[in-house]
């Protein structure tokens, strides 16, 4: 099953993405600027294979919720990302929040 629903964080509006796939879920956050996404996201090819287009994304482990997506550290984030002043570290919440 696939859910898409509208994400209130602080005032601001994104969207949040949950697909149910065998044994584990894909769940994202994302608005018009970047997303942030449990640990499918693979963040080096992002970087390596697909810098010339400067994806703005994070990649957060151990998730299983958007709740958890909101709260975890981002384990790896973007060069692409840097410009909006996300930080590996910092939670989902504040990284979304810098890009809203």
């Amino acid at each position: 099953m696939i859910t898409v629903n509208p994400l209130e964080v602080d005032g601001m509006m994104f969207t949040a993405i949950q697909v149910e796939l065998p044994k584990t879920n894909l769940i994202m956050i994302t608005n018009e600027t970047g997303y942030i996404m449990c640990a499918a996201l693979d963040v080096d090819v992002l970087n390596e294979k697909l810098a010339h287009r400067k994806v703005v994304a994070g990649r957060a482990v151990g998730v299983r919720s958007i709740d958890d997506l909101l709260n975890a550290p981002l384990e790896k984030i973007t060069d692409a990302s840097r410009t909006y002043g996300w930080e590996v570290g910092m939670t989902g919440k504040e990284a979304l929040l810098k890009i809203a």
